[in-house]
């Protein structure tokens, strides 16, 4: 229950530099370290130190794509906290923008929870979403919404713990309350209602991607959306079968179509499911119960998700 270790730096402010990169960082390009609809990102190391950080390579070429990233950057100096990957250095040249960012090695979130051979019990999950919660609550107190969350943007600081950090925060928005936002972006089967309608987005928007487990997924997005919008759904598939009432209750709350009634991340911190620890105690007994009849050769279906999604 402890949180993950704090970059390896101080936190910093950073403003882009003109000047070459490779004087300072060797970024090892055979070695992608993720990607996305930016561009990729490698492992890098410091010369000067032998510090491994990561480089995420963003084209950018126009003046808005250049305002893009310079708003990701804006957001990034704000935000200090360990459930918050850290930004240590950027470098403009004339058709991309390179970040260099705290470097953790335990992969995405998302392949962590669709490997067969990892079983993802529901005190696993616990642990993840309450550190989400740790990393939204503090972004809100901020006043930065993150707009894109999902299993992809979590990075697992290693794979022998549960420990993880938010990151990409390329569409990240400060939220000004007397300046309605709206925003007409982000991964279509993890949108929230009010951005499919282009209504006004808040803090809820985050909320509402943090509960979304069930698969609201259609043939196409247009069907997908049309799903969300309908917010009709129920705990009938297979992969909730085991799971505790608390974590139906959680996710009901946070899966409410008008924003200003689904729980806040302080809230969702102060819910039995991610606070009751006798709770997470008989969840973790009956995952001892698991793998004590596992080693008797006993075959068990029950007692974890398959492929949830966050």
């Amino acid at each position: 229950s402890s949180p993950p270790p704090l970059a390896p730096f101080d936190h910093r402010i950073v403003t882009p530099k003109p000047h070459q990169i490779a004087t300072i960082y060797t970024i090892n390009r055979d070695e992608v370290l993720g990607g996305g609809r930016f561009g990729q990102v490698h492992k890098c190391t410091e010369n000067s130190t032998g510090m491994m950080l990561a480089a995420k390579i963003i084209k950018a070429r126009s003046q808005k794509e250049k305002d893009v990233v310079r708003n990701e950057i804006q957001v990034m100096n704000q935000l200090n906290h360990a459930n918050l990957i850290q930004l240590y250095a950027a470098f403009e040249s004339r058709h991309d923008i390179i970040l260099v960012m705290e470097y953790v090695e335990g992969g995405e979130l998302f392949d962590r929870i669709i490997d067969e051979n990892y079983n993802l019990t529901e005190l696993d999950t616990v642990l993840f979403i309450r550190q989400i919660c740790e990393g939204l609550q503090y972004m809100h107190k901020m006043y930065i919404l993150h707009l894109d969350l999902k299993p992809e943007n979590i990075l697992c600081v290693s794979r022998a713990t549960n420990k993880i950090k938010i990151i990409d925060f390329g569409l990240a928005r400060r939220y000004k309350p007397r300046e309605k936002l709206r925003v007409n972006f982000g991964t279509p089967e993890f949108l929230a209602p009010e951005v499919i309608n282009y209504e006004f987005v808040s803090f809820p928007t985050d909320m509402w991607s943090l509960g979304r487990p069930l698969p609201f997924l259609g043939d196409d997005d247009n069907e997908t959306l049309n799903n969300i919008l309908a917010c009709q759904w129920n705990f009938e598939e297979e992969e909730f079968t085991d799971i505790s009432d608390e974590a139906k209750d959680f996710i009901t709350r946070l899966l409410v179509k008008s924003k200003s009634w689904r729980m806040s991340a302080a809230e969702s911190l102060r819910h039995p499911w991610l606070s009751d620890r006798s709770l997470h105690y008989r969840l973790n007994q009956k995952v001892n119960d698991t793998l004590h009849k596992r080693d008797k050769g006993v075959i068990w279906s029950g007692d974890h998700l398959t492929k949830p999604q966050l």
